[in-house]
């Protein structure tokens, strides 16, 4: 009777949207310990869930693996559609619990493309597997068509850096209430759209920021220029996508943001994938004054909300 758990991830953004480059996506994230997802599965005949948001993941896990049934039981799980990669874990989640329940061994990075996760970014399934901050290497451009791919016909981008965080890092969380992010077939209209129009000087600009910046901050434990790298990485997406998100930030990101960059403790800050949730990156020794400033921010943007201050991922899922 396993019971997988894991921690979230947050997306800062991607490498390249532009058609006219080798590579598109790229994502960039990081693996972070909150909010955490527990998921105990059992064996069964038949597939049952608790949690009606993780029944089609199981029942395309069960379908995966060619079992007869499982019965998952959801023991905590992030809100859905808040930035963190929910789907990603559930689904691969859902795969592990089934195939340890059945005494079976699966590949995550194989198996994703099946279970339609991976199609884009690929940090969710790298931070699953070991956490830290990861970059990956895209998909081939040439596999933008007319017409989006068919499940499956794709690989997980490859993981070409991975960095452990240093331990006395943090990341503020601020997540408004009721204003969940796109998802489904919404957001990937929203995604192709940027994707037409994209700029490829942005590009070039974050290929400069992740070599001279992002990369040499995280593997020299360098936290201020690292937040200065990643604030910036958010800013130059948000341009790719301000006409699908009403803005360089989704309202009522950029009021949030604002707030927070301008706090002195705060050291970096961004919106992770569509949003609604926003972090910040600080010192653990901050913690107590990020959160008051958190909840001050989502006072002056006149929303309410969960703030949370939470450590870094530095092993990714486990099964046990």
């Amino acid at each position: 009777m396993p019971t997988v758990r894991m921690g979230s991830r947050l997306h800062f953004g991607f490498q390249n949207l532009s058609l006219a480059r080798e590579r598109l996506y790229g994502g960039i994230g990081v693996g972070i310990a909150e909010p955490r997802m527990a998921l105990h599965v059992e064996r069964a005949d038949t597939i049952t869930s608790d949690d009606p948001v993780a029944a089609p993941y199981l029942e395309a896990a069960c379908e995966h693996l060619d079992v007869p049934g499982a019965e998952l039981s959801v023991r905590e799980r992030p809100t859905h559609h808040a930035g963190f990669g929910t789907g990603t874990r559930l689904a691969l989640g859902a795969l592990l619990g089934v195939a340890r329940a059945y005494d079976r061994s699966v590949d995550l990075r194989a198996a994703a493309p099946a279970l339609d996760r991976a199609g884009r970014s690929g940090v969710g399934v790298a931070t699953l597997e070991a956490g830290g901050v990861v970059l990956d290497g895209g998909h081939p451009t040439e596999r933008f068509t007319t017409e989006p791919p068919a499940r499956g016909a794709w690989t997980t981008p490859p993981v070409i850096a991975r960095h452990a965080v240093p331990e006395d890092w943090r990341f503020l969380l601020v997540t408004p209430i009721d204003a969940a992010g796109p998802s489904g077939d919404a957001e990937d209209g929203q995604i192709r759209a940027a994707v037409e129009r994209a700029d490829p000087g942005i590009a070039d600009e974050i290929a400069t920021l992740v070599t001279q910046r992002l990369l040499p901050a995280i593997a020299a434990g360098d936290r201020i220029p690292f937040g200065r790298a990643i604030t910036r990485l958010g800013r130059l997406n948000g341009a790719w996508y301000a006409d699908e998100q009403g803005g360089v930030y989704r309202p009522p990101a950029g009021d949030i943001v604002d707030t927070l960059r301008d706090a002195g403790p705060i050291d970096g800050v961004g919106q992770s994938s569509w949003g609604p949730t926003i972090y910040g990156l600080i010192d653990r020794a901050v913690s107590d004054r990020a959160r008051e400033i958190g909840q001050a921010a989502l006072r002056d943007a006149g929303v309410e909300g969960q703030v949370r201050v939470v450590a870094p991922d530095r092993q990714g899922v486990t099964v046990g």
